[in-house]
């Protein structure tokens, strides 16, 4: 198959829609498909620095050890100002649109399948343009669902006639598409809801690379092994990790308040891990409440991220009620490779708690909350076995479900279905 793939980030790129893109696309390339990918010469967190702007990634032997031909990555021009302001990001938005819509339009043909994720936002509006003037099939993988997210958070910019007009937009884009990808059941329903046919959309869960990320032995109350937790002079400690983006998506006060709670448990420690807008109002209202407890640490190294996830025996997924449907966070996956429990706090009906109680992985809480999530956490670092269950658990729930060969394989028969007509 010919395969072409937009998003605006890529491999080396850490974000977390770059690194699940780049996973299928080399997987699909070493299985022997020509696949290409249109993204932009900018690192997500890092304006100043471009990428080249042709290069061809190898990886490997393919299908029946055959030589793969690699991933061809496109890095088209777009201005930079990065993540910083408003304005500026918009600004990188609209112009990668536009050098987004040159490049696929020279590479695709009518024998090529276009899978266009969901960044920037309304991508894939380009996409379907492109699809249309060149007789390519067209595949939406829906990461979020924009306009929809822009107004749930409070976007002051997303004036709700702006918001009909782009939901509009999105959704004419989404019929265009020979299927629409949700990565969960709960989005899904709000595509159906809006009126597309279940022919045209599919289910297919983010994952994480179970051979990179596996799980390690518990420190907590035994010898120490990971060298992340000596660094950070965790020897010794119950750590209640947080993984990846602090965005607007996610609900803290819950956290911060349990961490409160349990200010008189010196053995207890909350880390944040990642980046992302909340960061700086959330180191703030630490300093403001004087949570000694609280530690924060940059993004790790994709090749450390097995260590940073095992370095907490626990660790926090949150989701605003209302973003239900609309995102699902990918650093779920990552938390059940890596064998450790789910404390997810946002609906107590939403996609991930049901995933929890299902896999018996975790406990799910009400946002504000906090009194439960404190009792839960007193109860596991007294209780480490109960942990240590949790986490057999939620790594058995990873490899019967969310595991990448289980992923690829449904993106292949998929897209080999597209391809076929």
């Amino acid at each position: 198959m010919r395969l072409l793939f937009v998003n605006r980030f890529f491999f080396p790129d850490h974000s977390a829609t770059s690194q699940i893109l780049s996973d299928l696309c080399f997987a699909l390339a070493a299985r022997g498909h020509d696949v290409h990918v249109v993204t932009s010469r900018l690192w997500y967190d890092d304006a100043s620095d471009r990428l080249a702007a042709e290069e061809t990634l190898p990886v490997g032997r393919g299908a029946h050890g055959a030589q793969s031909a690699g991933v061809r990555v496109h890095r088209v021009w777009t201005s930079r100002f990065g993540r910083g302001a408003l304005p500026g990001r918009a600004m990188d938005y609209f112009t990668f649109y536009l050098s987004a819509l040159w490049r696929l339009t020279r590479l695709a043909d009518r024998n090529t399948v276009i899978v266009a994720k969901t960044d920037p936002p309304m991508i894939s509006v380009v996409a379907a343009l492109v699809a249309r003037a060149t007789r390519a099939q067209l595949v939406n993988w829906t990461q979020d669902l924009f306009p929809e997210v822009a107004a749930a958070v409070g976007m002051r910019v997303m004036h709700p006639a702006l918001a009909r007009w782009l939901a509009v937009a999105r959704e004419w884009s989404l019929a265009c598409a020979a299927l629409n990808v949700a990565i969960g059941e709960r989005m899904r329903e709000k595509m159906r809801a809006r009126g597309l046919p279940d022919s045209r959309i599919a289910v297919i869960h983010n994952w994480a690379d179970g051979e990179a990320i596996v799980p390690q032995a518990n420190a907590f109350g035994g010898t120490e092994t990971n060298s992340l937790r000596r660094e950070w002079q965790l020897e010794g400690k119950f750590v209640v990790g947080y993984s990846g983006n602090l965005g607007r998506v996610h609900e803290f006060a819950t956290a911060l308040d349990a961490a409160g709670q349990l200010a008189d448990r010196d053995d207890i420690v909350f880390l944040f891990i990642g980046a992302g807008h909340q960061l700086g109002e959330l180191k703030a209202e630490v300093g403001r409440r004087g949570l000694a407890n609280v530690q924060f640490r940059p993004y790790q190294p994709r090749e450390r991220l097995a260590q940073s996830l095992g370095a907490c025996e626990a660790h926090l997924v949150t989701l605003r009620p209302e973003l239900e449907g609309l995102v699902l966070p990918s650093k779920f996956y990552g938390i059940l490779a890596a064998g450790r429990p789910v404390l997810f706090v946002g609906a107590p009906d939403g996609e991930i708690a049901s995933l929890v109680e299902e896999g018996q992985c975790g406990q799910a809480f009400h946002v504000g909350d906090a009194q439960a999530l404190a009792q839960c956490l007193r109860g596991l670092a007294d209780e480490p076995a109960r942990a240590r269950v949790w986490g057999e658990n939620a790594r058995r729930l990873f490899d019967a479900r969310f595991a990448l060969p289980i992923a690829v394989d449904r993106w292949e028969r998929l897209l080999a279905g597209v391809a076929r007509g």
